[in-house]
């Protein structure tokens, strides 16, 4: 098994790595999702505000942190007509005031309040079913209650409150089963808009809290830190984060293999990470199937089919949810894979007008719409939410072996069998630029996470790097074998590495400034077709000819031998 170059730069960050296993990670680092912090809550957000403020005062822009305060007093000024209505409504509920609610329930700080607006016509709807009123109750439920039926704080309550009409007493409805009478619904519903009030005056305490000094700054070194201690790999030296526009990750040269996945009765065409933790890694193979693993174990864990030809590409959603695959039956499948007891086919997508394999498939930066190439030298644009085709990109004259959008969303990239990368304007759906440089037929197109390159792969024994500013060559890399009747695909890995397949078997990997080779992972029996990289966890995973999937990490223990 080969491993860096001992002369290499990439190889003595290397050896000051140690791997930090999947287990203790998962043992020592709380996830970062909303859980931990609700954005929407006022205190958080007021917070936010007085932070902000304070690094632009201490940066010199005193006026933009005037600016920012005048604003923030605008919606402060709201917030304390929302509490005054509020008080005035309690009082007005207690009192049986229903005209004065009626007013203050109209006012432009309530209005959006659909929960509170929902408890206060629910409770005049009740008095009037109680004193006998029809008529006038029918009047509240139709023009106050049934627009905010989705704010009901139980499960049938709104159909309770139509049975209501029909019935001789409150008590009849099995929602209002334990009704007590007008004074003490009265008093139950000023409870709750009490606790409204105590809630946005006690969010007003931090206000008065002392702010420590430079706590944006605080917050951004602690937010690093978590970030490289939940790193699969950790540098004997505290390493300088150079950017925070990215999660932090390590320079690291994978030199061993980890996994071995086989389960496959056809070769493995690509591969995908699922989840943002990359617990599960999913496939798609020539024996018409797409399997999904356990990153850790390699153990299969479920198996879609319902694709009549071979899976080209898949591509997973952020969350780890949904799963696309173009096949060669010329459809794109899209799996709920929430449950991967039972994973299912949402949709099958088939264009009209479509021929022939569909090569590619991934989503846009908002993942509301799915972008699919191939035979029919054809790129689509599938709206997600209607359901329908909504942009057809012509101009290649030979197939389509894929197409992207790149991180900002205004742009569809493709590269093709006739030797050239087209870059199209997602809205109008015109080819804005056109480069042909390859000698080669095109068999993938990648953008860097900071959408300034991109890296396309050809059948000239070749991967190029590109500015995508001035659409100028920058680097070409080369060593590895691309010229056969193959989709060979090369991807970043990083900012520092390009990683590539080849139909000599192995995995390679370059510098990404030098192009020199620092890396070739020797394991696979045929052609590796495809290799993705994951920062989460440190890993590289290969698919293969050989009808198996592979991952491959840094081993810090691993023979070194020059390249």
């Amino acid at each position: 098994m080969s491993a860096p170059n001992s002369n290499s730069s990439s190889d003595a960050l290397g050896t000051r790595v140690h791997h930090h296993r999947s287990s203790e990670y998962s043992r020592l680092c709380t996830e970062a999702d909303a859980a931990l912090l609700d954005d929407n809550n006022p205190r958080i957000r007021r917070d936010i505000i007085r932070i902000v403020a304070q690094y632009l005062d201490s940066q010199g822009f005193t006026s933009t942190k005037v600016t920012l305060y005048d604003e923030a007093n605008v919606k402060q000024q709201r917030e304390n007509n929302y509490i005054s209505d509020v008080v005035r409504l309690r009082a007005a509920v207690l009192d049986g005031e229903w005209g004065e609610v009626d007013r203050i329930c109209g006012s432009a700080y309530l209005k959006d309040k659909k929960h509170i607006l929902y408890s206060v016509y629910k409770q005049q709807y009740l008095e009037l079913i109680d004193d006998n009123e029809p008529q006038k109750a029918f009047t509240t439920l139709n023009k106050h209650l049934k627009p905010l039926e989705a704010q009901q704080s139980v499960q049938g309550e709104f159909r309770d409150l139509c049975y209501l009409l029909t019935t001789k007493s409150i008590q009849d409805a099995p929602a209002f089963r334990n009704w007590d009478g007008i004074a003490s619904a009265r008093e139950r519903l000023a409870e709750y808009l009490q606790s409204i009030l105590e809630f946005e005056i006690v969010g007003r305490e931090s206000e008065h809290q002392h702010l420590r000094p430079n706590r944006l700054v605080t917050l951004l070194r602690q937010a690093v830190a978590y970030q490289i201690e939940s790193c699969q790999y950790h540098a004997e030296a505290v390493p300088l984060v150079p950017s925070l526009l990215a999660d932090y990750a390590p320079v690291v040269v994978p030199n061993a293999e980890q996994g071995a996945f086989a389960g496959h009765l056809g070769n493995v065409k690509c591969t995908a990470y699922v989840g943002p933790y990359a617990q599960l890694i999913a496939s798609g193979s020539s024996d018409n199937t797409v399997r999904i693993w356990d990153t850790d174990s390699a153990e299969c864990l479920a198996t879609l089919r319902g694709h009549t030809s071979r899976i080209w590409d898949i591509c997973v959603d952020r969350a780890g949810a949904t799963l696309f695959s173009a096949s060669g039956d010329g459809s794109v499948k899209v799996w709920d894979i929430r449950d991967l007891h039972k994973p299912q086919c949402l949709h099958t997508i088939m264009p009209d007008d479509g021929g022939g394999d569909i090569y590619s498939v991934g989503l846009n930066p908002l993942e509301s719409h799915i972008i699919m190439a191939g035979y029919d030298r054809k790129i689509r644009l599938y709206d997600r939410v209607t359901g329908r085709v909504v942009q057809t990109f012509h101009g290649h004259d030979l197939s389509v072996a894929q197409a992207v959008a790149n991180p900002l969303g205004n742009l569809v990239i493709s590269g093709s069998k006739d030797q050239t990368i087209r870059f199209w304007d997602m809205m109008s759906g015109s080819c804005v630029k056109s480069l042909r440089s390859h000698l080669g037929e095109v068999t993938s197109v990648a953008t860097s996470d900071s959408g300034m390159l991109l890296l396309s792969s050809s059948k000239d024994n070749s991967n190029r790097l590109w500015d995508l500013r001035s659409l100028k060559r920058l680097c070409r890399y080369k060593g590895h074998q691309n010229t056969s009747k193959n989709f060979i695909r090369s991807g970043f890995v990083g900012d520092s590495l390009i990683v590539g397949g080849s139909e000599d078997g192995m995995v390679y990997l370059w510098d990404r400034e030098s192009t020199n080779i620092v890396q070739r992972l020797d394991g696979h029996q045929g052609i590796v077709y495809d290799a993705k990289w994951n920062p989460k966890r440190g890993i590289l995973c290969s698919a293969s000819d050989d009808w198996t999937l592979k991952t491959w990490w840094f081993n810090p223990h691993a023979t070194t031998k020059n390249v």
